[in-house]
């Protein structure tokens, strides 16, 4: 108050004296009439995404303030608020004070006026996924201690295991085949539908994840019995969803009664935006950090990411651990799926390992810590699954270690009068744009030029990671290998003897579908073998992935997989990020599953997306049986 006061930003205090008294007053009303405040205004609070909460603790300090003669006006109305949140916050830090045991009791008092009659007598189950991260990086993790709470479930509660992407190894196809059991015709983030007069399909886009959703939903996803979703693509057959792509435009479905553990204290959002600042300030070092050091692989992060590290690595990782604090004290649901988004985005532009990266998990694990603590004050006690939908691989971009981007490459081997479309970055599907969710951009990410051009295309080529698809779209089928020859006779020599590519897969008219590597062909529909095997260092069950991915309706003329250098564990992604995911190499086909020791899983492999939701399916409902027995 008194910093505000001194730079002359609408606070003037003429009794100095007086202001301790003040604080204890604001305080009292606040903790009798926020309550009833918060519930007349919820709607208010929840559409404006919680700036309303800073306004309304703005008017309550204009209101109260003259009587101690403190005179708040103009901005700050919303800084006032704010600054005297980021002094409890910062005192919080300094002097490592842990304990929220005011934020818990002013959630526990709404959630008991909340909670019905009777208590269910078997336990729910909250998951956690944290985006992006590999087995191999968690336990990387653990061992550095920087994931204390994780370590402990490990070492007393839990079981850690490792499972296995599809090839698509990307939120999309993992969620799908997660939430609902389904993630068929999934070809990759990004794909071009020939029987839909070359439509473009992906995983993301709130318009294009509904219509996703529509296609995989047999009504019996992850969440259909009384279920939450949080921060996903999917719903997973519920409608109790905050911030779920798939259901996004509903308005009636955006304001959910979850909300008020977000601002059931005055100051909790305050200390939200506080935190969302510190972390911007904490980007903009690293970016200063990573040119004077050097770091490589290293790409331009620019000011747009800023605020977007910033969204999913505090508001988002806030707004999903309240909202689910809330659910837990209520404890009517069965079952919830949150997904936090931070490690991912962050991985992404500063790399799998990066410092960034591990204050990132760092932050992850204090969260858990969290929810793990709300079992204390829970009508019913919840199971914990903490788990990931993929993980990433790092390495210099095909462009880096090229001087040429993939798309220009491959023009570069066609007729050149050929009208070429390329979409090259597949980061959306993290909810870059999530904070404006109803955006225009948006809802297809291609704006009327993109589409004109996307209409006009004979040739389209899109990357997911490292995994990259061509489409020769003056054909309405899927060009064999002979006719590719015939028309383009220099494409996929061209493409194979490139240093950076690992294999491409096409279907011969004599042979079937083949994997052509730059020493020896796989025949997929025989699994014979000549020469070298381009799948060799690409895991055991590659073969299994990409016989699967190409079954789909939707499969590209031209599949392309990046190489990966084992030593190194790297690959080169065809989008301009550090570290990558979409196609096979490395860790970021290999995320994890932290499931509780009382549960029955056979020891077999874990492999794709779909097992996880049987896993799950199957576990929630033993849960309700073994109590009814």
């Amino acid at each position: 108050m008194y910093l505000i006061s001194f730079f002359g930003l609408g606070v003037s205090i003429s009794h100095f004296n007086d202001i301790a008294l003040f604080v204890i007053y604001i305080s009292i009303i606040n903790a009798l009439l926020w309550p009833i405040l918060t519930k007349i205004l919820m709607p208010f609070l929840v559409l404006t995404f919680g700036i309303g909460t800073l306004i309304l603790n703005g008017v309550l300090l204009q209101f109260i303030g003259p009587s101690f003669g403190i005179h708040v006006n103009g901005p700050a109305i919303i800084l006032a608020p704010l600054a005297m949140s980021f002094v409890t916050t910062a005192l919080s830090t300094i002097l490592t004070i842990e304990d929220e045991g005011s934020y818990y009791r002013s959630v526990y008092r709404d959630a008991e006026k909340k909670r019905k009659k009777e208590t269910k007598n078997y336990p729910g189950l909250i998951i956690v996924e944290i985006d992006g991260l590999a087995y191999d990086v968690l336990k990387e993790a653990v061992d550095k201690g920087l994931m204390p709470t994780v370590k402990s479930m490990m070492e007393n509660t839990h079981n850690l295991r490792m499972w296995e992407t599809d090839l698509s190894s990307q939120t999309g196809a993992s969620q799908a085949g997660i939430l609902h059991g389904n993630n068929e015709d999934i070809t990759a983030f990004r794909w071009i539908e020939k029987e839909n007069d070359n439509q473009m399909m992906q995983c993301s886009g709130v318009s294009k994840v509904k219509i996703l959703e529509s296609r995989i939903s047999d009504g019996d996803g992850l969440l259909v019995d009384n279920g939450a979703s949080r921060s996903n693509l999917f719903s997973g057959d519920t409608d109790n969803v905050i911030f779920t792509f798939s259901k996004i435009l509903n308005l009636r479905k955006l304001y959910n009664k979850a909300w008020f553990s977000v601002f059931s204290n005055p100051s909790n959002f305050a200390r939200i935006v506080c935190l969302f600042l510190y972390e911007m300030i904490l980007e903009i070092v690293s970016q200063i950090k990573h040119v004077i050091k050097d770091i490589k692989p290293r790409i331009s992060r620019g000011i747009t990411y800023i605020p977007v590290r910033a969204a999913t690595n505090v508001f988002m990782r806030e707004i999903n651990t309240s909202t689910l604090i809330g659910d837990m004290m209520v404890g009517d649901i069965d079952v919830a799926y949150s997904t936090y988004l931070g490690y991912d985005e962050i991985a992404h532009h500063s790399g799998v390992r990066d410092e960034d990266s591990w204050y990132a998990l760092k932050g992850m694990d204090k969260q858990i810590k969290r929810l793990i603590k709300t079992n204390n004050y829970t009508p019913r006690k919840y199971q914990f699954v903490i788990q990931s939908d993929h993980g990433q691989t790092n390495g210099a971009t095909f462009k880096q270690r090229y001087g040429q981007s993939f798309e220009d490459f491959v023009k570069s081997l066609l007729p050149t009068n050929m009208k070429m479309f390329a979409k090259m970055t597949s980061n959306e599907d993290h909810y870059a744009e999530s904070f404006i969710p109803f955006s225009k951009k948006n809802d297809d990410l291609i704006d009327k030029g993109e589409q004109e051009k996307l209409g006009d295309s004979e040739v389209i080529v899109l990357a997911s990671g490292n995994l990259a698809m061509i489409y020769l779209t003056q054909w309405s089928h899927r060009l064999t290998y002979e006719e590719i020859q015939m028309f383009f006779p220099e494409l996929i020599p061209g493409i194979v003897n490139n240093e950076y590519i690992g294999f491409v897969v096409v279907k011969s008219s004599e042979k079937g579908n083949m994997a052509i590597g730059k020493n020896g062909t796989y025949y997929l529909d025989s699994d014979e073998i000549v020469g070298e095997n381009p799948f060799r260092g690409f895991g055991k069950n590659i073969a299994r992935h990409v016989k699967r991915n190409i079954s789909f309706k939707y499969t590209p003329d031209i599949l392309v997989n990046s190489f990966y250098d084992e030593e190194n564990d790297e690959v080169c992604a065809f989008e301009e990020l550090v570290g990558s995911h979409g196609g096979a190499g490395g860790s970021q086909s290999e995320p994890f599953i932290l499931y509780p020791k009382t549960w029955n899983i056979e020891d077999d492999e874990i492999v794709g997306a779909e097992s996880i939701y049987r896993i799950l399916k199957d576990n929630l409902r033993k849960l309700k049986e073994e109590c009814e027995d």
